[in-house]
């Protein structure tokens, strides 16, 4: 099987991104053919060290007959008009969370790919479910969990940030931060669980780094089904372990404990289901090891979608929008500080 030509567009993570593809099961399937930034010393840099094209502009990028595959990692603001582009050329999309910043120009662009038949795929959500999701699911149906109830998960790291005039320093482009950065995950995760959200409200501080951005938030949701959930993320947690993201999901009938207790370096992560037998009342569980997380490059699906031709499901479509209806919202929670209304903006 032939690999893919793949152009890297953004290197200040899109460089990061190259060295996972090409150590990872992305490397089997796609070649490293052009990148681009509008650093021209970090474009030629990285193009001699991968063995790729440099290119300064988006535009003599796609001028490139050989690139079949963009993978699109720049700031989220105005990444639809970008992927609108991109797509219009007659390529397909790999981009990272978070998608966009407006909910409607996110449907419009992913309704106009899946017209032109053109894949757009990102790693949170990604187009497929990852590992720990497809548990909590199977447990859902196997022991009849019920409805959900509610969730507390959390995302922490140490950090320790100065301003450098980028996107991260804008609260606008970048609000609750360490929710719209690393807590966008869960998020992502919520809303495949749950449903659409109805109410968003947020707090936030600034606690340790020197960004005019909060360092420390939380994000309480109400979904329409009636589940809370409550989402708490920081960069000033030091305690040795990085990026833990513990979660206690209860449904009506069990109780999902998710990565709670520390772990060794390499350990795979563990899920707990906790629930009872309905005839006789004694107590139930089950234990799962899992591998991935939610916010891994499916570069194995993309490949097969490109070569298949197969565009988006509506299902996926309609996650990536929600997700995003809840960073707007969140948005407004922080600069008002009341409870928002999930799309009373839009």
């Amino acid at each position: 099987m032939d690999k893919l030509n793949i152009g890297i567009v953004g290197l200040r993570f899109g460089s990061t991104v190259i060295e996972e593809l090409l150590n990872g099961d992305g490397g089997r399937r796609f070649r490293i053919h052009a990148v681009c930034d509008i650093d021209s010393a970090k474009a030629e840099a990285c193009a001699s060290k991968y063995g790729a094209k440099p290119y300064g502009s988006l535009e003599s990028l796609l001028a490139d007959p050989e690139v079949q595959v963009i993978g699109l990692f720049t700031p989220p603001a105005g990444r639809a008009e970008l992927i609108d582009r991109i797509i219009s050329s007659g390529r397909d999309v790999m981009t990272t969370k978070p998608f966009e910043l407006d909910p409607q120009k996110a449907l419009n662009i992913l309704t106009k790919a899946n017209r032109l038949k053109r894949v757009v795929h990102l790693n949170s959500p990604g187009p497929v479910w990852h590992d720990s999701l497809r548990h909590i699911q199977t447990w859902r149906e196997k022991y009849g969990l019920g409805i959900p109830v509610g969730c507390r998960s959390d995302i922490w790291v140490n950090y320790h940030e100065r301003p450098d005039g980028g996107w991260y320093d804008d609260p606008e482009q970048c609000p609750a931060a360490p929710i719209f950065r690393l807590g966008i995950y869960i998020i992502n995760d919520m809303v495949r669980l749950f449903g659409p959200a109805q109410q968003a409200a947020v707090m936030s501080s600034r606690l340790i780094t020197e960004r005019p951005t909060a360092d420390n938030a939380q994000l309480s949701l109400r979904f329409r089904n009636g589940a809370i959930a409550n989402i708490f993320g920081s960069f000033c947690v030091d305690d040795s372990q990085r990026y833990k993201s513990p979660m206690i999901l209860n449904f009506q009938h069990g109780t999902i404990y998710g990565h709670v207790l520390p772990k060794q370096d390499g350990e795979p992560s563990r899920l707990l289901l906790v629930t009872k037998d309905r005839a006789t009342g004694e107590r139930v569980t089950e234990e799962a090891a899992v591998t991935g997380d939610s916010g891994a490059y499916q570069w194995d699906v993309l490949d097969r979608a490109v070569r298949d031709r197969r565009p988006n499901e509506d299902s996926y479509i309609r996650d990536i929008v929600e997700g995003i209806r809840i960073i707007r919202a969140m948005n407004l929670s922080e600069k008002t500080g009341r409870i928002v209304q999930i799309g009373e903006d839009e």
